[in-house]
């Protein structure tokens, strides 16, 4: 009998998904788990596994389009098994009885090994790499993937057709740099990205100010408790665990940083729902840290570790990148100091941290080396003055050139 595979609903706030990529055409045998196809959805990159044995019968909604939930996108079923369909409405969000919801597999490639030759199929490969592989008849299992355990990126693609270029003795066909173009669809994560983006400069008045902390101290501290802590705790303390906490604590002593303005009001909050941005290879989410209010810095530690390694392996859900009340986002290890974060709506503010320089400094009279750190603070000039927001970055630098007081 044939079985409908619908986009799933990834989250209570999913309104969209996209097909980025099919792996299987009409017509292709399939087992039940085999890889059909890849999604995107609010940031998640997804693939949906065959529901049961079969071919695919038909393929209802093509690539790089965005449906919603509920939406079948293709057939499974037995060869030249006849069928109606019944996805007569793009917007339907249950299915009929002998519907059978897509099975979700996180994007996470499995162990290389050597003596098995992969398929396919189910090569590890990012949409866009593939499409540009397809395009130049390359192998894709004959590409080295240097990606999140071994998948392949655009990189990899194009470092492969620049050493084949090379190895041929024929000159280039001569062609005109300036007509020469690539387009690319702006789908899934991208799409969701570009949208929240634009939207939060539309709908906020966003303003920037900057503020350097002394850190030589909360280094020097970072280094001393760093081994006792990772050997009783198992958790590696990095600066990011204390700027976090130090985040945490100013928001609680400035109350109006911790909000958002929704309809015409400022919600205050009274927990502190941190997002941490992650950059991925494809975008960029905010796994959030619950009631980090609560937490000490080991804990506080420990969770941001394990969201960001969620969010790397794409294990995190819709829900879990949600109800943050206010974000950092770090382009430190990118050698970046000072810069202009963008809010996460509706958040009223979001620290930016760059990059930590060595720099001489006057301690009294004496001539020093320090460790400085660049600090940029975006706020939503509608809810707070520039005075308050000043007092609130000024809270977060006494904290952190005062760094026993985060492990109090």
């Amino acid at each position: 009998m044939a079985v409908e595979v619908v986009m799933p609903k990834l989250g209570m706030a999913m309104k969209e998904g996209t097909v980025s990529t099919w792996n299987k055409k009409v017509g292709d045998s399939v087992s039940k788990g085999d890889m059909i196809a890849s999604i995107n959805s609010e940031k998640i990159e997804m693939e949906i596994e065959a529901p049961q044995d079969g071919v695919i019968l038909d393929i209802l909604v093509q690539e790089d389009v965005g449906v919603p939930p509920g939406t079948i996108i293709c057939y499974v079923g037995n060869p030249n098994e006849q069928f109606t369909e019944q996805n007569s409405s793009a917007n339907e969000l249950q299915a009929p009885k002998n519907e059978v919801a897509a099975t979700i597999s996180l994007e996470e490639p499995p162990a290389n090994v050597a003596s098995s030759k992969k398929s396919k199929e189910t090569v590890r490969i990012s949409p866009i790499a593939r499409k540009i592989a397809e395009s130049e008849n390359l192998d894709i299992e004959m590409i080295k993937g240097t990606g999140p355990k071994g998948r392949i990126t655009k990189a990899d693609v194009e470092k492969v057709l620049t050493e084949k270029a090379s190895e041929t003795s024929h000159p280039p066909v001569e062609i005109d740099k300036a007509t020469k173009k690539e387009t690319l669809p702006v789908a899934g994560m991208r799409k969701v990205i570009a949208g929240r983006m634009h939207n939060s400069l539309l709908n906020s008045a966003q303003l920037t100010i900057n503020m350097k902390a002394d850190v030589t101290d909360l280094l020097s501290l970072q280094r001393e408790i760093k081994e006792v802590i990772q050997q009783r705790h198992k958790v590696k303390i990095s600066l990011t665990d204390f700027i976090a906490r130090a985040v945490v604590l100013s928001l609680q002593e400035h109350k109006q940083m911790n909000s958002a303005y929704i309809d015409n009001e400022i919600h205050l909050y009274h927990h502190v729902h941190l997002g941490m941005a992650v950059a991925l290879e494809n975008g960029l989410v905010v796994p959030v840290v619950q009631h980090a209010e609560k937490m000490p810095l080991v804990e506080l530690a420990a969770e941001i570790k394990t969201r960001a390694a969620d969010a790397r392996q794409g294990q995190l859900s819709t829900d879990s990148m949600q109800g943050s009340t206010f974000t950092i986002t770090n382009l430190g290890a990118y050698g970046v100091e000072y810069f202009t974060p963008v809010l996460n709506p509706p958040e009223t503010g979001i620290l930016g941290v760059g990059a930590t320089e060595d720099v001489p400094m006057y301690i009294g009279d004496d001539l020093q080396r320090r460790n400085v750190l660049p600090l940029s603070l975006t706020f939503d000039h509608r809810v707070l003055d520039g005075a308050p927001a000043a007092n609130f970055l000024g809270t977060i630098k006494q904290y952190l050139e005062q760094p026993i007081l985060l492990l109090l």
